[in-house]
């Protein structure tokens, strides 16, 4: 028998339209526009990235304090701040488009028919590989209740988003509904091609010496090592329900944490808060993941099956 050392691992995920080399991606909001991370990862190495979250117009996002260390991650409030799409075209995409990185370009919108005009014009830009629809965003149009608060919401949106693009289109999902199956069952239903589960949690933290809040906002999205058996939890509720692919999210920092995600349900995952810690984190997880499958006598991961 072949020593463990001389095990060939095939980390590469086929998600259909989308190709990935390994199964580690780095998520929204934690890894800037990709260009921000390039003096400590090569993204020629890296699988993919999902942009910081996209809108029609700038946002300058929230007063600080919007960002506070909590036990076991982090709170954050910033607001989606963000350079609108304008820039994005114009600065972002002329540096991305010499990397080999697949480019998954995170977007949100107030209105239906923002979600649409923005499919609409980032579905032009030859070298975005996908697109990610935040859906855990007020609808301005229908008095702030969020897009994803009820199945129906969730198909609407997506379904009209679906039509305004061939891109691969992913939806992202909230963790902060009563069934998420059922909304996960709505974006498939309305065309996603992928899932991305989930986004942060909403917490909360008190000074206890002034007794207010420590995020201006007062309540912020959970994110890191806290949420990471809940978020798993979610996934495998997910991956009962749905075919399409499941990109899994929350407090990832580790090979073991991915191994957990892809056996939950997930055919890949997005490292988040830990990026903050180690800007070198995704690569590091890729090459311990490949030891970790040969230890473990994996040849491939499209071999695992899921615990469902």
């Amino acid at each position: 028998m072949a020593e463990s050392s001389e095990i060939t691992v095939d980390l590469s995920v086929d998600l259909g339209k989308l190709k990935l080399s390994n199964p580690v991606l780095a998520a929204s909001g934690t890894f800037g526009y990709g260009l921000e991370y390039l003096p400590f990862v090569d993204l020629n190495r890296l699988a993919g990235f999902s942009t910081k979250g996209l809108s029609l117009k700038p946002r300058i996002g929230n007063p600080v304090p919007r960002v506070i260390d909590t036990e076991a991650g982090m709170l954050n409030a910033i607001g989606l701040e963000n350079v609108g799409l304008d820039a994005f075209l114009k600065d972002k995409i002329p540096l991305l488009k010499q990397y080999s990185a697949r480019i998954i370009v995170n977007f949100f919108g107030e209105s239906e028919e923002e979600y649409v005009e923005m499919a609409r014009a980032l579905s032009d830009v030859e070298c975005i590989d996908a697109l990610e629809m935040n859906i855990s965003c007020p609808n301005v149009a229908t008095g702030g209740h969020q897009f994803s608060s009820t199945p129906q919401r969730v198909e609407s949106v997506v379904s009209k988003t679906r039509q305004a693009t061939h891109k691969f289109l992913i939806v992202k999902l909230s963790p902060n509904v009563q069934d998420i199956g059922e909304i996960a069952k709505a974006a498939e239903s309305a065309g996603a091609d992928a899932l991305s589960v989930a986004n942060t949690y909403v917490g909360m933290k008190i000074d206890i010496r002034t007794g207010k809040p420590y995020i201006a906002n007062r309540t912020g999205g959970l994110s890191g090592s806290a949420i990471k058996p809940l978020s798993l939890y979610l996934v495998n509720q997910t991956a009962k329900v749905v075919k399409i692919p499941i990109f899994g999210i929350g407090g990832i920092a580790s090979a073991e944490d991915v191994l957990e995600y892809l056996y939950a349900g997930a055919k890949a995952v997005q490292i988040g808060t830990a990026n903050f810690l180690n800007p070198a984190i995704t690569l590091e997880v890729v090459d311990d993941l490949e030891k970790l499958c040969r230890e473990l006598g994996i040849k491939k991961l499209s071999g695992i099956r899921p615990c469902l």
